[in-house]
């Protein structure tokens, strides 16, 4: 199964958040920013110029300009492409052959691309932590909170959240600086996130806070 062409849909704004069952608040001495699989191939399956893509990608670079202004690291994770089967494994069963061996695809667009003093991590599962440095790179930097951006909400961003939140790490997943297949599949993702593991904010908020 291939990605599956995006329709536009409406970016979810802050009134119509679900409710956090967490008081946590984002400090920028503890916190990572993960750029969660922006790369050219997630993100050619949404319609150019229209929501939720163009949010996406102007709240991103809001973020990652703020943060890294702030001292707070950023992470970026990028899957490698022209895999074999086995190499994919399950990924193969759900997902067909993924990302071709093509650099454009592979790429993190510009102006959103890592910069010096970012850290890229390739990842091959839908948790960011399987399987790379991430939660090594955590730990060393004394960080114990996540800020998860990019896409698919509902895929690797809520399963990135999910395993944070095993390791006993405060994520705030940011609702208009995620993407996903649907309206409904963003929708599922953060209240998920909220009523489980994470503290769902927008780009504002956070700003507001870091």
């Amino acid at each position: 199964m291939a990605l599956p062409a995006i329709a536009p849909y409406p970016m979810p704004t802050a009134d119509e958040l679900p409710t956090n069952r967490v008081p946590w608040v984002p400090d920028p001495e503890r916190a990572l920013l993960l750029v969660h699989d922006l790369q050219n191939h997630f993100l050619g399956a949404f319609t150019d110029d229209e929501s939720p893509l163009t949010e996406l990608l102007v709240n991103v670079e809001r973020l990652t300009t703020r943060a890294r202004r702030a001292g707070v690291p950023v992470v970026y994770s990028a899957l490698p492409g022209g895999r074999s089967p086995a190499q994919r494994g399950l990924q193969q069963d759900f997902w067909g052959p993924g990302l071709p061996y093509d650099a454009h695809a592979q790429a993190i667009p510009a102006p959103l691309e890592p910069q010096v003093g970012d850290t890229l991590l390739t990842k091959r599962k839908y948790s960011a932590f399987a399987r790379t440095r991430l939660l090594g790179q955590m730990r060393d930097l004394g960080r114990d909170q996540l800020i998860v951006v990019g896409v698919y909400a509902h895929i690797g961003v809520l399963m990135s959240a999910c395993d944070a939140w095993t390791h006993d790490i405060q994520t705030f997943l940011v609702a208009d600086a995620v993407a996903d297949f649907s309206r409904e599949d963003h929708e599922m993702a953060l209240r998920w996130a909220a009523g489980t593991c994470a503290a769902v904010t927008t780009t504002d908020l956070l700003l507001g806070e870091v």
